[in-house]
């Protein structure tokens, strides 16, 4: 029994650190000696549609409307749509004032959710090539220019670009989430030049529109249509020159609730189109976007269940898994710690790091169990609007590892016969 129980506790401790670590490294040993772009990139002048979606964000739009307007693409062969997601803030009126410069506006009633209102507009585009954004996205001049010129090679089916922040050294949640980003854009590059770089970005993402077809409801679009592109025999590819620049949410409980939702819709989209996760079907891909994305969404079960494993068997008295829990013990009350400051506006990023990790990770849980218990959020709230109504939540996350920082406490004293 006690080597079965070692066994699957190594398996679940091995896991997170593969993800974080052995996959990036294993891309960067196959990338290796590899050109930075493994397509066929040239000029052209696709006819393209750019697609901002909005929900209550007359804040931005203007900026945003600005921006888009001001890009270096040709006017003739540059349709711009907004898609208002039955937005009662003013936003749809701020949108009209930009009719007479070409801006278009598609209105959906009844709050159907971002998914189902690409589905709308989608079927009133005609162009070559489709340009997804978010209303607080700013794009570079040239970004649509870089996003296009990948097209030239008839394998590439989507194109990502890089969303950076920029409010990355404001406050602990923007520069722990900035460092994240980085890690991740790291990783896409070397996915893009291996295979296909995993999922799109809903800042900043487009595709050869013939590609689209109707998503469901409860689909993230950004994810689960690029893995439809991917089933059909297409690339993805990453183009770190096409950039778009916005904040991030602003504080934890803003960016933790983001993330909440993106797992769990994500993960019921991947079992949705599960072929590509067939090697036989997709190569590389398959191992990419299981590695990348579904065992990095379960991590929070495998580490819960190499910890309880650690816990039993650091119970006999002091061993290396004694060593794990202790380990285990500092992490969560630093992020207690982290918990504790935040509420106080000021969080040094020795406890503010490992309070968004188990934060992420926690949530990433929440959102899974959600989704395989049939709820899936179809609706959302920019991240920059939430807060208020996150503070109960919240508290009970700081309860958590209070309680879990307790446990560990006391499993280190009867393991240690203190």
């Amino acid at each position: 029994m006690n080597t079965l129980l070692l066994l699957i506790t190594l398996i679940c401790l091995f896991i997170p650190v593969y993800v974080y670590a052995g996959y990036p490294l294993a891309l960067w040993l196959l990338t290796l000696g590899r050109d930075k772009v493994t397509h066929r990139v040239a000029e052209t002048r696709a006819s393209v549609a750019l697609i901002i979606s909005c929900y209550n964000e007359a804040a931005v739009i203007r900026d945003k409307l600005e921006n888009a307007l001001a890009l270096d693409y040709p006017r003739d062969r540059l349709r711009i749509l907004v898609v208002s997601d039955g937005s009662d803030d003013g936003t749809d009126d701020i949108v009209k004032q930009y009719a007479e410069s070409g801006v278009e506006l598609i209105r959906q009633e009844g709050r159907l959710g971002k998914t189902m209102g690409l589905n709308l507009a989608m079927e009133q585009v005609d162009a070559d090539v489709t340009v997804f954004s978010d209303a607080n996205a700013m794009y570079a001049p040239d970004a649509i220019h870089k996003l296009v010129r990948n097209f030239a090679d008839e394998q590439v089916g989507y194109v990502v670009g890089a969303a950076l922040y920029t409010d990355g050294d404001s406050g602990a949640s923007a520069k722990n989430e900035n460092l994240y980003w980085r890690y991740e854009l790291a990783i896409k590059s070397m996915e893009s030049r291996l295979h296909s770089v995993v999922g799109g970005d809903g800042a900043i993402y487009a595709i050869r529109s013939h590609l689209w077809q109707p998503l469901e409801q409860k689909d993230i679009n950004d994810f689960v249509n690029p893995l439809q592109i991917i089933a059909k025999g297409y690339r993805g590819v990453f183009e770190p020159e096409a950039k778009c620049f916005e904040e991030t949410a602003g504080n934890f409980d803003r960016e933790i609730a983001r993330k909440q939702r993106i797992v769990n819709r994500s993960i019921r989209g991947l079992m949705r189109v599960r072929e590509v996760m067939n090697p036989l079907r997709t190569g590389f891909f398959a191992w990419q976007v299981i590695s990348h994305k579904l065992l990095r969404w379960l991590i929070p079960f495998f580490l819960l269940a190499g910890l309880c494993g650690c816990i039993l068997l650091s119970l006999n008295g002091p061993s290396p898994y004694t060593v794990i829990v202790a380990g285990a013990f500092v992490i969560v009350a630093f992020g207690f710690a982290g918990a504790l400051l935040q509420h106080r506006g000021k969080q040094p990023m020795v406890f503010a790091i490992p309070y968004y990790f188990l934060l992420v990770n926690l949530n990433a849980m929440i959102g899974i169990i959600a989704a395989m218990s049939g709820r899936t959020q179809v609706t959302w709230n920019s991240a920059r609007a939430q807060g208020e109504g996150r503070a109960e939540g919240e508290r009970w996350q700081t309860v958590g590892l209070f309680l879990a920082a307790l446990l560990l406490a006391a499993t280190l004293i009867t393991g240690l016969g203190v």
